[in-house]
């Protein structure tokens, strides 16, 4: 039960090779695609890293879901977010992709189950669903001002192997929030169909317009509930490998789950003892860097939306949150023969649309990340390129 679509980013293309190609010869590209903190001017508190080196470290206990103190602070963090859960329902991952392989194993028989996911969005889960041998379905994803989920596409792409719903808020690349809402229209959904909820939050904490996400209910959602985070967004900390998952749902179904995902990761014991020794500092000390991020991106959101305003064939689209930005231009060429200009002529990298799914041309995506100034300085060169 495996599509045979091939993503269009998977294939064969002259802007990946171009780039590749660009970045071996050590051209000076102005790069709007930058996704690691770490290199982007980003700093970080003077000790927030000695818990690593704890004498702690060198006694080992190994935990399925680990460590409690760990769990207890990410719990913590959650309440910072006015989510409410408790540390005997956190599980450590080594990164939110793990946290997908776990949730696709818990989940789905592979080689005929699948999954819901939504386009456009990051290309990760073509390959995290391969390597589980889960197919992957997409359902839609709209603009007409905002961007919402479309659930006639939802319900067209539903039948019996469908075991979960992967919805990302705010999702990448389109800075879309699931509003109270559509939330509940997902957990309705699954929860007649006996299947789960699988919501990815790494990027909770940057709202662009708006107050972000919507608030959960506090009554246990009817579904099976799985809310990925992760040290690598919420604390700007992509080195030191910490992801979770919050589970909730029916107390039957969570004790049901938690059994069995005790023994999927007992089976890999993947989270390093250091990490969690210092799961509370890093959490704790990611306030700092957090703030540095928060600022950078609403910041040359702001730039890239004043900068835009003088180009009536460019359109910023709404973000509601996250580190990306899309922008529709005229379509005077091919997404990937605009993104070559760019990188050929101007120097500058942005993604072209097709990697992430988008069913249209033409878009351009770019990272809020960059040091403002590289980044006006990028935007410059990409709106004078697609306005002339």
């Amino acid at each position: 039960m495996f599509s045979s679509r091939v993503p269009r980013h998977l294939q064969p293309n002259a802007f990946s090779t171009s780039l590749e190609q660009a970045r071996s010869a050590g051209r000076d590209l102005i790069d709007l695609t930058v996704s690691n903190p770490t290199r982007t001017g980003i700093t970080y508190p003077e000790g927030l890293f000695a818990a690593l080196s704890s004498p702690e470290v060198a006694s080992y206990r190994p935990e399925p879901f680990g460590l409690r103190r760990a769990r207890e602070a990410v719990a913590a963090d959650y309440a910072r977010r006015h989510v409410s859960t408790s540390w005997d329902r956190i599980v450590l991952t080594a990164s939110t992709s793990e946290a997908y392989s776990i949730l696709f194993k818990l989940l789905c028989a592979p080689g005929g189950d699948r999954v819901l996911v939504p386009a456009p969005s990051y290309p990760l889960f073509d390959h995290l669903t391969a390597l589980d041998g889960v197919g992957a379905v997409q359902y839609a994803l709209q603009y007409d001002g905002r961007w919402w989920v479309d659930f006639d596409s939802v319900d067209d792409s539903w039948d019996d192997t469908i075991r979960a719903v992967l919805a990302v808020s705010p999702n990448n690349p389109t800075g879309s929030v699931l509003t109270g809402d559509e939330r509940r229209a997902f957990i309705e959904r699954c929860a007649s169909r006996d299947a789960a909820l699988i919501e990815d939050e790494v990027f909770a904490d940057y709202p662009l317009e708006g107050n972000g996400a919507a608030a959960a209910s506090a009554a246990p959602p009817p579904c099976l509930t799985f809310r990925l985070g992760g040290l690598s967004k919420s604390a700007a900390l992509p080195q030191v490998k910490l992801g979770w998952i919050a589970v909730d749902g029916p107390p039957a179904l969570v004790r049901e789950a938690l059994d069995r995902l005790e023994l999927i990761c007992d089976t890999y014991l993947s989270v390093s003892t250091p990490v969690q020794i210092g799961a509370p500092d890093l959490i704790a000390g990611g306030a700092g860097p957090r703030t540095q991020v928060q600022e950078r991106v609403r910041g040359n959101y702001s730039a890239l939306k004043a900068l835009a305003a003088g180009f009536p064939s460019v359109d910023v689209l709404r973000a509601d949150g996250g580190w990306s930005a899309v922008v529709r231009v005229a379509a005077r060429g091919s997404e990937e023969e605009i993104a070559l200009t760019l990188l050929n002529r101007d120097a500058v990298v942005v993604f072209p649309g097709f990697f992430f799914d988008f069913p249209r041309e033409a878009f351009l995506v770019m990272s809020l990340l960059p040091e403002p100034p590289r980044f006006r300085e990028g935007v410059r060169r990409v709106l004078e390129r697609v306005d002339g």
